[in-house]
């Protein structure tokens, strides 16, 4: 999430309350999670195991939960509460503005669009040229849907990250500031459900076709033509590119990529990377050849067993 305005380590410091190590002057111009950082952010980090991770990546300012040697020409935010003072930042830089009226002031949807009965468009949202939303769906804040765009009933646009810290007393949702963004062309079946990003952008790309009751998590990345039949769940930060097919049932676990123009048979579980240009199958997801032999040999045991 980048800011309106420029803010400074001092002043940002003084508004969570903790210690800062760094030039006050120091420039911040964004706020991400780790998976989305660029020169200029603020990140989080409150595991020992994750600092190196933190203190290296792209981002220039860490919110951190202990004072550690702060890097050269980036800034360091000493929080007792990392987690708890990412929350409060957000939540001041981009806060949640709930609408009660069915289609939001700040709003902004071209006149050929076509908007159904009981439609829910929230605060910023921007809505393109000839696109249609079918009834009942709900399209949450900053969302960005493009041209000739097709969202069917009941779908939900834009809800929160399934992104949670556990605590002593139960589990503190991380709030999501990111956007969501639907490109041109593209077609949404009914029921689907696509959550914004934590602090960054889930996208689907243009051409891009879901069926029904089709899931996409937080900061996801679809690419372009890409085919999802129904029943599809995609984990937060995974990357897919351009022309991948995943079939019914297909569940992708959280920050992998599938390259492009893979497909993903029936009832797939992905776990891990796959290379574009192949045809996977099973749980956990190979080549379809190498699993057919595979299956096809584990129908032999019996019949070898019986011969021993």
């Amino acid at each position: 999430m980048k800011l309106a305005k420029p803010t400074t380590l001092k002043e940002v410091a003084e508004f969570l309350g903790c210690r800062f190590t760094g030039n006050p002057d120091h420039e911040i111009t964004g706020i991400n999670e780790i998976h989305k950082v660029v020169p200029g952010d603020i990140v989080f980090v409150d595991f020992e195991k994750y600092y190196k991770k933190a203190l290296e990546s792209a981002a220039t300012t860490i919110l951190i939960d202990k004072e550690v040697e702060c890097p050269e020409g980036k800034g360091l935010l000493i929080s007792e509460s990392p987690f708890d003072d990412f929350n409060k930042l957000t939540r001041y830089y981009n806060p949640e503005r709930f609408s009660y009226t069915s289609v939001s002031e700040t709003a902004a949807i071209d006149p050929s669009a076509e908007i159904g009965a009981n439609v829910v468009i929230g605060a910023n949202v921007s809505v393109g040229k000839n696109t249609i939303i079918f009834p009942g769906a709900v399209i949450e804040q900053d969302s960005i849907i493009g041209d000739n765009v097709v969202i069917g009933p009941n779908s939900v646009i834009g809800h929160y990250a399934f992104y949670y810290k556990k605590k002593t007393d139960g589990f503190d949702r991380m709030y999501s500031c990111g956007r969501t963004i639907i490109e041109d062309d593209v077609e949404i079946g009914a029921l689907c459900t696509i959550d914004r990003g934590v602090s960054g952008d889930t996208v689907i790309g243009a051409g891009s076709k879901l069926d029904n009751q089709v899931h996409i998590g937080h900061d996801t990345v679809v690419g372009k033509k890409c085919l999802f039949a129904a029943n599809v769940g995609v984990a937060g930060c995974v990357t897919i590119q351009d022309r991948v097919t995943l079939w019914g049932q297909v569940g992708v676990a959280s920050d992998i990529l599938i390259g492009e123009g893979a497909v993903v048979l029936a009832q797939s579980g992905i776990n891990k990377s796959l290379e574009g240009g192949k045809t996977y199958f099973g749980s956990p997801a190979g080549e379809a050849r190498v699993k057919f032999r595979e299956i096809a040999a584990i129908k032999r045991i019996p019949e070898i067993l019986e011969n021993l």
